[in-house]
């Protein structure tokens, strides 16, 4: 089995990731953030670094994946915390003109080749919640991000997720304080199950 969690910045991607793969003896995938030597840099200048910073996350998260599909995914079960085509999504946001239609062409090559998710689990969350959480774990390269480009990301979020052709399961994450509240914990992961087509909490 293989688990998506996705959604944008500062949502509770990673923290949701972590539980499932714990409950469910699997193997955790994490997305490569801090790693990328382009990302400070881009937060200071995002035209001058855009073009680096997908570039960087496009062939690592394609590295990942192709891992997971020669090895352990045939053995295990499989929780990441990012979806291959969530880096389009970014592109589409950060690259213009010759650069974006390079980044796409390399993309167009690099997709057929990763594996789609059992489930897709999109966490939603409005501007104030992100930035709330955001603040909450100090990364000190996000700390003056935009307000006007969490809000443009969530609706390309959207966007794509309305024609996503995947099994997905949409969770607006302001109903749920799952790392706190074991109440919530236990209704998130309810949901997941039914998703799943479980019918109890494992």
């Amino acid at each position: 089995m293989y688990i998506v969690v996705e959604g944008p910045i500062g949502v509770g991607k990673t923290s949701l990731a972590r539980l499932l793969a714990e409950r469910e003896g699997a193997s955790l995938n994490l997305e490569v953030v801090e790693e990328n030597p382009f990302l400070p840099g881009f937060y200071q200048d995002p035209e001058r670094y855009g073009f680096q910073v997908q570039v960087f996350f496009l062939l690592s998260r394609f590295k990942q994946l192709q891992s997971l599909l020669q090895g352990e995914l045939f053995h295990r079960s499989v929780v990441a915390d990012y979806l291959f085509d969530k880096d389009f999504i970014f592109a589409a946001m950060n690259l213009r003109d010759s650069e974006f239609d390079l980044y796409s062409d390399l993309y167009s090559h690099l997709k057929p080749r990763v594996g789609e998710p059992d489930l897709v689990i999109y966490l939603r969350a409005e501007t104030d919640l992100l930035l709330e959480r955001i603040a909450r774990r100090g990364r000190a390269f996000e700390r003056d991000m935009p307000a006007e480009y969490l809000a443009e990301l969530t609706r390309r979020y959207d966007e794509y997720f309305r024609t996503y052709s995947g099994r997905l399961l949409a969770i607006d994450a302001h109903g749920y304080d799952f790392v706190n509240d074991a109440g919530d914990r236990t209704r998130l992961l309810a949901e997941i199950d039914g998703a799943l087509g479980r019918t109890a909490c494992i």
